[in-house]
């Protein structure tokens, strides 16, 4: 039955009920009595995206339970916020994009990357119609949230592909949730958006087109990652190959069970499902950007350490990626589950 539509609605409720009562960051959680531990697990958002719902797919198909693993997910501003949250302990397990845990790192951290929700970049500039390139943007109002989050990043490889800097254009601050409304009430002329987002702000608004899809401008980008501190991995090793490989098995049920998925991602996004069913054609079957392996390619990880550091987001001196990442516990999900042949890492 298709859900009345909800384009811009939190469900607040349904929210609560899948994240196995949320709590405030640095809430210690309370494992059942007779249950695992439950880790504490921060996403970079106020309502979870496409991209972060692996980890609610994993707790509602029961792939987190059958390992041993249970979760308390709070949402937060934005990965930035998330990566503050593992280096201070209010979080135990953060998902993320890259930029942030790589600045962190170069700072001196404990931070490490352990998996990746998306490997593939999955959101798109959104603008007005009448701007049809990106040097169009120069001297507009461009929403971000903050300098050095990760939509702030995206839109400096979209000013970089009109010739253009941040300080050819305004920056304006945007909470992550309020980009649409922001755009038609032409308060900015440009906005990253999730793809599940864009979809839904082009059925809505005629006069708003794609502008460019990120993973066009920068297809070797790495996207998404899970971060932990090295002092909780020496410490929870084994959850943390237990929850690696609950959300392997999640991505793999993702491709595989379209309908399902759907359901469930609708819920968490607030968006109607056939909005969601238009975003899992573009973001599953024609970007695949959930790996159905262990989705830390060496390569592609340090050509985003190199564009990081070409945009000048780059804070210091970064690691090498092996420092950088830790491949065990994804290297154990490959020894529970099998790899996927002719798929990418």
């Amino acid at each position: 039955m298709s859900r009345p539509r909800r384009l811009f609605a939190v469900l607040f409720v349904a929210l609560a009920a899948m994240t196995a009562g949320c709590g405030a960051v640095g809430e210690e959680p309370t494992a059942a009595a007779s249950g695992p531990p439950i880790l504490r697990f921060g996403l970079p958002t106020g309502v979870t995206s496409f991209a972060n719902a692996d980890i609610l797919v994993a707790q509602q198909k029961g792939f987190l339970a059958d390992y041993g693993v249970a979760v308390q997910v709070d949402n937060l501003r934005s990965g930035v916020s998330v990566v503050e949250g593992v280096e201070s302990g209010d979080i135990d397990v953060g998902a993320a994009s890259i930029e942030p845990v790589v600045n962190s790192a170069a700072a001196g951290a404990d931070t490490v990357i352990i998996g990746a929700y998306s490997d593939r970049l999955a959101v798109s500039a959104v603008t007005p119609k009448d701007i049809l390139t990106p040097a169009d943007l120069r001297g507009r109002p461009v929403g971000v949230q903050e300098v050095g989050a990760f939509r702030e990043v995206m839109t400096r490889l979209v000013l970089q592909q009109g010739g253009l800097t941040p300080n050819d254009v305004q920056y304006v601050p945007v909470d992550a949730q309020s980009y649409t409304s922001a755009l038609v009430e032409g308060r900015i002329q440009s906005a990253i958006l999730q793809t599940e987002q864009a979809v839904a702000a082009s059925h809505a608004y005629p006069n708003l087109h794609v502008l460019t899809n990120l993973a066009d401008i920068v297809p070797n980008y790495h996207y998404g990652t899970f971060l932990v501190s090295r002092a909780w991995l020496d410490e929870n090793r084994d959850a943390a190959n237990r929850l690696m490989t609950a959300l392997t098995k999640a991505h793999r049920y993702m491709y595989s069970n379209k309908a399902e998925t759907v359901r469930i991602v609708a819920d968490a996004t607030g968006f109607d499902d056939s909005i969601i069913a238009e975003s899992y054609d573009i973001l599953l079957r024609d970007r695949q950007i959930f790996p159905l392996n262990t989705g830390l390619d060496p390569s592609r990880i340090s050509s985003t350490v190199d564009a990081m550091r070409e945009l000048g987001i780059l804070e210091g001196q970064a690691p090498p990626v092996d420092r950088l990442v830790d491949t065990g516990p994804t290297a154990e999900a490959m020894k529970n589950l099998g790899e996927v042949a002719n798929a990418r890492q």
